[in-house]
Formats: C-alpha cells, sequence, structure tokens
C-alpha cells in the first residue's frame, strides 16, 4: 500500500538536498562554533551562512535573526519576551485573534496569570481578521499585538501589512506566527511591516526542533533562556549546527523557486478540490476565503460522517480532521468555532494540504479514495 501524504501543513518531509547540506555537520563538522579552533570556526562560518539565507528569504539582515528550536520557542519568545521585557515592565495588556495556534495561546495565558491582561479578537465567517477590529481592541498600557501571518486549518492568509498599521499609529509592537507561510508564499518582514516573526523549520523542508524569530532592530525583548551568550545574548546553549545548516539550505531553496512551487501547489490543490466538488455535490463545504488563502492548503466539509471515521477508512491516506497538535475526536477545532461551522459540518471536516514533493497521481488518488469512503460511509 503507497502511502498518500497530503499532510504537509503538519510537517514536511526533509528535502534530499537539505539532507546532503546537513550531513557533513553530522558526521566531520562536529566543533563548537564558539570555539576558536578551525572545527569551531567552521561550524561559526556555516551557521552565519544560514542566517544569510533565512535573512534574505524573508528580507531582513542576518543579524536580526535569533535561532530557536522551532516555532513554538519562536512564539514564546516572542509574547515572553517583550512583556517581561522593558516595554512590557511586567504588566500591561496584548492582543491575539481567535483562532491562534496554542504556541500563541498558551504563552498569551501564562502571561495573564502573572498579571498581564489578554483581549482576543475574532475573525469573519471567511476567516480573515479585521484591522479595524485590531485597532478597537487596543488599549492605551497594550505592549503587542501577535496574529498569525496564514492559519494552519483553512489556510487563509490575514492582511498583517494593514494590522500593523493600525498598530504602529499607536505605538504597539507587531509579531506574526508565519510558521505556516514562510517558503509557501511572500513573507517580507518590510513589506508586512511586523516587528518580530516566527519561522518553522519543519513546515519549510528542514528537519523538526529548528527555528527562527526575526526581531527587528531596536526592539528589546528579555530572554526566554538564560546562560552564556549565545545568539547576541538572546538565546543561551550551544548552537543545532547541522539543523540549523537544514534550514538555511530549506530556505534559500525556497526563495529561488517560490513563485513557481506556490503556483504548483495552487494547481494541484484546484484539482484536488474539483475532484471531490465533482463527485460530492451534496453540501460538500470549502471553508475559509478562497480569495485569500494559502496555495496549498484545502479544508473540505463532508456531508453526514465524521472526518475521523471518514479517514480510518483510508489508511494509506495521510490527512488530518484539523491542527495536528490538536485534531482529537470529537472536539471542534478553535479555527473551526472561531468562523462559526456548526458542529455537524465542523465533524465532517477533513484537512489536505499539498506540497512540494506532491504529484497529480496522488492528487487524483486521494480523491478516488476519499470519495469512495464517503459514498461507503452513507
Amino acid at each position: 500500500m503507497r502511502t498518500l501524504y497530503l499532510d504537509y501543513n503538519a510537517t514536511t518531509p526533509i528535502a534530499p538536498t537539505v539532507q546532503e547540506a546537513m550531513h557533513p555537520f553530522l558526521a566531520e563538522h562536529y566543533g563548537n562554533p564558539s570555539s576558536h579552533h578551525a572545527l569551531g570556526r567552521a561550524c561559526q562560518e556555516a551557521m552565519e551562512d544560514a542566517r544569510g539565507q533565512i535573512a534574505s528569504l524573508i528580507g531582513a539582515d542576518a543579524d536580526e535573526l535569533i535561532f530557536t528550536s522551532g516555532g513554538t520557542e519562536s512564539n514564546n519568545m516572542a509574547l515572553k519576551g517583550v512583556a517581561l521585557g522593558p516595554v512590557g515592565n511586567k504588566k500591561g495588556h496584548l492582543v491575539i485573534s481567535a483562532f491562534e495556534h496554542p504556541a500563541i495561546v498558551e504563552p498569551a495565558r501564562y502571561l495573564e496569570r502573572i498579571g498581564f491582561r489578554i483581549s482576543t479578537v475574532p475573525c469573519t465567517a471567511e476567516g480573515i481578521i479585521d484591522p479595524e477590529s485590531v485597532a478597537d481592541a487596543i488599549e492605551s498600557d497594550t505592549v503587542l499585538v501577535s496574529i498569525m501571518h496564514a492559519n494552519n486549518e483553512i489556510g487563509t492568509i490575514q492582511p498583517i501589512r494593514e494590522i500593523a498599521g493600525v498598530c504602529h499609529e499607536r505605538n504597539v509592537l507587531v509579531h506574526t506566527d508565519a510558521a505556516q507561510s514562510v517558503g509557501k508564499i511572500a513573507a517580507k518582514v518590510d513589506e508586512l511591516d511586523v516587528d518580530l516573526m516566527s519561522i518553522a523549520g519543519h513546515k519549510l523542508y528542514a528537519p523538526k526542533g529548528i527555528g527562527a524569530l526575526y526581531v527587528r532592530q531596536g526592539v528589546a525583548l528579555e530572554p526566554v533562556l538564560h546562560g552564556a551568550g549565545h545568539e547576541e545574548g538572546m538565546r543561551a546553549g550551544t548552537e543545532n549546527v547541522p539543523y540549523i545548516v537544514g534550514l538555511g539550505r530549506a530556505a534559500a531553496m525556497a526563495q529561488r523557486g517560490l513563485d513557481e512551487l506556490a503556483d504548483r501547489m495552487e494547481t494541484l490543490r484546484d484539482r484536488l478540490e474539483a475532484s471531490l466538488m465533482d463527485r460530492i455535490t451534496k453540501k460538500l463545504v470549502r471553508n475559509g476565503a478562497i480569495w485569500s488563502c494559502l496555495p496549498n492548503t484545502l479544508s473540505m466539509s463532508f456531508p453526514n460522517v465524521s472526518g475521523h471515521k471518514l479517514l480510518s477508512r483510508i489508511p494509506e491516506l495521510c490527512a488530518s480532521t484539523g491542527a495536528a497538535c490538536h485534531s482529537g475526536p470529537g472536539t471542534i477545532s478553535t479555527t473551526l468555532s472561531a468562523i462559526g461551522v456548526s458542529a455537524e459540518q465542523a465533524q465532517g471536516t477533513v484537512r489536505l494540504s499539498v506540497g512540494w514533493f506532491t504529484s497529480e497521481e496522488e492528487v487524483d488518488r486521494a480523491a478516488e479514495c476519499l470519495v469512495g469512503a464517503w459514498e461507503s460511509l452513507q
């Protein structure tokens, strides 16, 4: 049984060229990048080359990037770093959206427990945050607004530049969780006008366990990890050189082929949607704004079935009923609740996400399997 992998929003395979770039740093180049001998210098140079590759992808300066263990740490560093640093001064107010990833929601809840106030702004039924709702939520002591760039379940792309505009008019810092967008669509920090941006390597064909946080020059953070002065004192701990090199290579690949890869994924995504719509016309619903969506993401609600039961009939198909981090049976995801999806529609929702290595054959086979499983459950 050949696996059909349509869960690229959960994680991506490590690209072969990324593996090749990493291999020397898992074998002969094993020095500590803080050491001044030849092995250490080789690792330091490779790490800085990777920093430059990632910075180029997002339009940043290399010294504005802090390497982390992934998107969750980057998000924690952004929220806690601002709130507990000179701007927050251990009190104040933060704004997040109604469908943020748990890696934003839980740090916000922690800050709330120690005395900060949190406001949550709603989204439209299409899954878009209105910049005016963000403006209305800002208070006199708001220190940070954090809104994801693209939703991980329905793929909707948020108007981050417009949101940043209303925040900066009020001298409020802006962070965006760009784990799902970097490498799929343009995510340039100056075009988005953000002060902080999180990147997750395993969404970008690099390994799990590596990520980065962009911090605009002049933005002061309190470090989350204290220790030696790694990463300009912002992230203590000996750097994970092989994985950093892998993330750098993945970023360089994404930058070279961004438009072409996006067009190809969109074609495959639309082919899959058309195949399903042609065969299941009765109340099959696509969730989220079609006009502002990641090119690879398709959230479909199948009528009269449970998404979990549907996928259980297709063991060869790797897909999910929501975000991989919170897609347990019997629960309605935060995102689907935020856009007002009914319990019945939410129950039948499946997220399908294509990627760099998806083929037309896989998309067609997946459509056949989904239709067959749906018909068998009627």
